[in-house]
């Protein structure tokens, strides 16, 4: 079925609202000295279903990013205290990785301003309410 004039005007207002949000979250974390994927990084770390710490492997998955790509952001981030690294006790080949006290209070404050914006941008970021043409 074709798409309405309406619906499309749906879709890009949800779509402008999707960009808006991420500028809005690329440009705050980059004020709180982190980059947009090392905030990723802590909110997949605190957001992990049922525990406290993820393997890299799980956060790539999580990411959507390489393995390789996903240990230098581990690195980098371990670098500034927001991560640290523990031994898995059931595979000797992964590591958990955790958030510091660094971390955890870095990301509650921007968890914070996003919940926040969120709120703000409710209407504009709701999905299309679709239409039958005509």
């Amino acid at each position: 079925m074709p798409l309405s004039k309406a619906d499309f005007e749906a879709l890009a207002r949800f779509r402008f609202g999707i960009r808006r949000y991420l500028r809005f979250s690329e440009e705050v974390v980059r004020r709180h000295g982190l980059t947009p994927q090392q905030y990723q990084l802590l909110l997949a770390l605190k957001g992990f279903p049922a525990r406290d710490w993820a393997t890299v492997r799980e956060l790539a998955e999580r990411l959507q990013l390489r393995h390789h790509s996903v240990v230098e952001l581990v690195d980098r981030a371990q670098k500034q205290d927001l991560v640290g690294r523990t031994a898995h006790p059931d595979d000797a080949r992964a590591v958990r990785v955790v958030l510091t006290a660094a971390g955890e209070e870095v990301l509650g404050r921007l968890a914070a301003l996003h919940r926040a914006e969120l709120s703000r941008m409710a209407a504009v970021l709701s999905p299309p309410d679709w239409h039958p043409p005509g």
